[in-house]
Parts: structure tokens; C-alpha cells; sequence
């Protein structure tokens, strides 16, 4: 998106003051190279942004203590006619070519899915594409620029199934979400039951598996930027829980672009470059901390004596403790995926990623314990 400032757009939202976002900081300026940053996930202790409309079909690896671009990953087979965001689940990378701000009549808009292996292993990759057009949109007449309801900026892995993309609504700023299967193919999707009145624009978005909380990022009026938060929402329904709108307050005149959680309570946000008349900015990496809680598996007692080794693991998972009747594992979806009796667990057929680990003792207490797999 290349012009930022708003001046008739409706702002009719009503401002939370919601203590659980604080410590909101700029980390550092973001190189020239990523000057319009997009969109942003955190994997393997790397921010992984790219460019919007126009740039290069490729994918940055940002180091965030350095502030250095350590790496690039090509997607052979893609153009960047408009990437705006990027997410990501166990096993794949899924880059939004959704923009569509220009005139609001494109018929291409599709997500490329990339395999992590191919990412790690390599620095030219190709995609699948998942294409898909808007079930309620009917009319493609071209618009003029900034003028429309079918523009997309925010996209999230919601399930092990479904990403859910978020529209970018330059009419009203009412924002509504699409579930799109994760499998290629060619979709017609419909929105989902509940909208979102968000007050402004809606520019990335993140949904942090262990929290269960979706976060979107976005600014209204003049660049005042702001984040969303949705929790205790019915089934994939995202909007029809509990919606709680910050003002980031401490950042006036920011474009914010893209969000991404880090940890249970850590998440980043990159700001784009932007110049107008009587007022610019350089791209930015931010950072804010949260106090959610953590979702938990009915944990009554923690035992300090319980021990799992190694932390990462690789393959086989070694347990010790006193009195263990039962052991089960299950990913960040609260999904049962192995339960059983033994002292250690061969992991090695599990996916990367996080898992949690449940120790049932014969007093008739569990702790829980948190386990990456490599």
C-alpha cells in the first residue's frame, strides 16, 4: 500500500485502553532493502518478511538482533504482483498475493504455499497455489485507488485445515474473514458469520496457537496505528467472542504493516517507509509484550521432580519421575496424538514444532511441559 494518509475514512470504533499490550518499543530501522514490509512470521529464531506491490518474489531472512538480512528464498515459480501477507503452520509458508487497493477488480488473487523443508534446504523454492475469488463480490468494476471493499492485507493459519483471510475495507473499515482450505486448488469463498467494525485498516494479522487469541494490526485517521485482539470466539467464527481494540499511542504516524507473535506473550510488528507532503517516516521493526495466559491441558499440579530430555528433541524423548501411571502428548490444537506408558517417547514421526506433554502421576495429579521438536 503506498498511500497511507486517510482522510475521510469512518472511525467509528470505540478505543479499549486493554493493559495486556505494553513495553510497545521500535527495535530498530529496517534495511532499505525491506523498506515496504509487508507482512512478517518469526521461525527458526528469524523474522521472515517480504516486500508488497511490485517488489521482488522472494522472501527475507531478518536477524532481530543484528537488524541484518542473513538470508533470501526465491519463490522460482511466483510474480509479487501484490504480497501483503505471510503465515505459516508446522509444515508450510503461505504469502498472500491479495492486494487489491488499485481498483478493486482482480480476478488472480491467490496464497503460494511453500514446504519448510524446501525453505530450510534451499534458497529457490516453488509453491503451490491456492487461488480464490470473493463469493459476495459481484461487481468488478474498477474503482479509483483507495475506494474499495475487496482489498486484503491480513491472513492467518487458523486450524490444521483453514487459513482465514481479512479483507481491508476502504468504504466503511468494516473488515470481514474468509476461511480458505490450505489445500491447492481454486476456492470461491464466503464470509464468515460475524464482521468486524475495526475502526480503520486492517494490514496484517497472527493467530498465536497458545494463547488462542487472533491479533490484527492497522491504523485509522492519520497512520495512528492500532491492534486488535479476538478471543472466545465460536468455531472458526472469529469475530464473534470478544473484539478489544488498543491504540498504539506511542507510535503516532506509523504505517503498520504486518504482525507476528514470537512466544505465548511476544509478538513484532513492521512499520513501512512512507513519505508525503508535511510528514515521513523510515520502516521500522517494533516489538510489544502481552500478559496472556497460556492454553493448558487441565494441569492440577506442577511437579518440579518430573525431568524430559533433550529439550529441543530430535528423537527419542527420555522422561523421569516419581510415580508416572500415563504420558500423553498433544499439539498446540489440544489434539491427542500419543498416549501410553513408557520412559521414553520416539518422536521422530512428529512434525517440528511445539508440543505439550502431559504426566499423569498415580496420586491422581498432572503437570504439563512444554516440548520443541526439531
Amino acid at each position: 500500500m503506498k498511500y497511507a494518509i486517510l482522510i475521510s475514512l469512518y472511525l467509528g470504533s470505540i478505543f479499549s485502553a486493554a493493559a495486556q499490550i505494553k513495553n510497545v518499543a521500535e527495535k530498530f530501522a529496517l534495511p532499505n532493502s525491506l523498506s515496504e514490509s509487508s507482512g512478517a512470521i518469526f521461525f527458526n529464531d528469524k523474522l521472515i518478511t517480504h516486500n508488497d506491490s511490485g517488489g521482488e518474489n522472494k522472501l527475507f531472512e531478518l536477524d532481530t538482533i543484528s537488524g541484518l538480512v542473513t538470508r533470501t528464498i526465491t519463490i522460482s515459480n511466483a510474480t509479487n504482483v501484490d504480497w501483503e501477507d505471510i503465515t505459516q503452520d508446522d509444515t508450510n509458508i503461505y504469502i498472500g498475493d491479495f492486494g487489491n487497493n488499485v481498483s478493486g477488480n482482480r480476478i488472480d488473487l491467490k496464497i503460494y504455499k511453500i514446504s519448510k523443508t524446501d525453505y530450510i534446504t534451499t534458497t529457490s523454492v516453488t509453491a503451490e497455489t491456492i487461488s480464490f475469488s470473493y463469493a459476495d463480490q459481484t461487481d468488478f468494476t474498477a474503482t479509483t485507488a483507495n475506494n474499495t471493499e475487496w482489498d486484503a492485507e491480513a491472513i492467518v493459519s487458523f486450524d490444521a485445515t483453514n487459513l482465514i483471510l481479512f479483507t481491508k475495507n476502504w468504504v466503511n473499515g468494516t473488515t470481514k474473514g474468509y476461511l480458505l482450505p490450505k489445500a491447492q486448488g481454486t476456492y470461491n469463498a464466503s464470509p464468515l458469520t460475524t464482521s468486524l467494525n475495526s475502526g480503520g485498516l486492517i494490514t496484517g494479522g497472527t493467530y498465536n496457537p497458545s494463547s488462542g487469541k487472533l491479533y490484527l494490526v492497522g491504523y485509522s485517521g492519520i497512520l495512528q496505528p492500532f491492534v486488535w485482539v479476538s478471543n472466545n470466539f465460536n468455531g472458526s467464527d472469529i469475530f464473534s467472542g470478544t473484539n478489544t481494540k488498543t491504540s498504539l499511542s506511542s507510535l503516532s504516524f506509523e504505517q503498520a504493516e504486518a504482525i507476528t507473535f514470537v512466544s505465548e506473550n511476544r509478538y513484532f510488528i513492521t512499520s513501512e517507509s512512507f513519505s508525503q507532503s508535511f510528514i515521513s517516516d523510515y520502516a521500522k521493526l517494533i516489538g510489544f509484550s502481552t500478559s496472556d495466559i497460556t492454553l493448558s491441558l487441565e494441569s492440577d499440579s506442577i511437579k518440579e521432580e518430573v525431568v524430559l530430555y533433550p529439550n529441543p528433541v530430535n528423537d527419542f524423548l527420555n522422561i523421569r519421575g516419581n510415580d508416572i501411571v500415563l504420558v500423553e502428548v498433544y499439539d498446540t490444537k489440544s489434539i491427542l496424538l500419543y498416549k501410553g506408558q513408557p520412559a521414553f517417547i520416539d518422536m521422530s514421526v512428529f512434525s517440528e514444532g511445539l508440543y505439550f506433554v502431559k504426566i499423569n502421576s498415580m496420586d491422581g495429579t498432572s503437570s504439563i511441559k512444554k516440548i520443541l521438536k526439531k
